[in-house]
């Protein structure tokens, strides 16, 4: 009988169990699709631009438009000289977009393997947060010095209300790697459990004869449907982290409001 526990897919499992002075080290299903995702978007850039054309192939054509979708993202959100950042923006695009792919893969194409949805652990979300608020702040401080402070300090406000919105400005800037993660990981976690809780309508339902057989195209056709959405929610959440990325890279190299 299917498992219908809609919390059961986001179980992780080791698969090379390693402990190292009582520390768990062991490569995980998380891991290897982490790898997994890391290995395929450094394949397709690689051989997509190995034999470069004037006449683009389908590859080519491929990386060249996600390569103008970024450069453009990051242009219309921190200017031309946002672009010095564009192999991060790029990479964190990419690797966020493909894991949310390879979730949708309940059947995953290697022994004994299944699907399994890296950013719906906010372990990896808030990480990632992490990683882009530390080059924000530490861009921001090596480029503008003591004026990254002006961040916190909006121009044109009357001096007293100073008092207010500073402490705003300071809590808001604070709330961002927690906002960015949990945006992400919830968005994935949430649409995954819905998925498998009609998956599960359309197993208890088939067989409980031949009105509970019919009964089950309801369930069906939300499964079709949501995984439609799920699949447009992967994109977006991915383009979503990507653009806010940009927008906090702005601050980092204009602090001044």
């Amino acid at each position: 009988m299917a498992d219908t526990n809609p919390i059961k897919q986001f179980e992780i499992h080791p698969i090379l169990p390693m402990e190292v002075n009582g520390i768990d080290l062991s490569f995980t299903n998380s891991s290897y699709f982490m790898a997994v995702a890391v290995l395929g978007v450094t394949a397709l850039m690689w051989l997509a631009t190995t034999k470069r054309a004037l006449v683009p192939s389908r590859g080519q054509s491929v990386a060249e438009m996600l390569y103008e979708f970024v450069a453009g993202m990051i242009r219309s959100t921190a200017g031309t000289e946002g672009l010095r950042f564009f192999p991060f923006v790029f990479t964190l695009f990419m690797f966020i977009l493909t894991v949310n792919m390879l979730g949708m893969m309940h059947y995953f194409p290697a022994p004994g393997m299944h699907g399994f949805t890296v950013t719906s652990h906010i372990i990896v979300t808030f990480a990632l947060s992490m990683l882009v608020m530390a080059i924000v702040v530490g861009y921001g401080v090596w480029k503008n010095g003591f004026k990254f402070l002006k961040l916190f300090v909006p121009s044109g406000v009357p001096l007293p209300l100073y008092i207010i919105v500073t402490p705003i400005e300071v809590i808001s800037f604070l709330s961002r790697p927690l906002s960015l993660s949990v945006r992400l990981f919830a968005n994935m976690l949430a649409g995954h459990i819905l998925l498998k809780v009609f998956a599960s309508f359309i197993v208890m339902m088939g067989t409980a004869g031949v009105l509970g057989f019919l009964g089950a195209t309801l369930p069906l056709f939300m499964v079709v449907a949501l995984t439609a959405l799920e699949f447009l929610v992967a994109f977006l959440q991915a383009y979503v982290f990507a653009i806010l990325t940009c927008i906090y890279l702005n601050d980092a190299l204009h602090p001044g409001h």
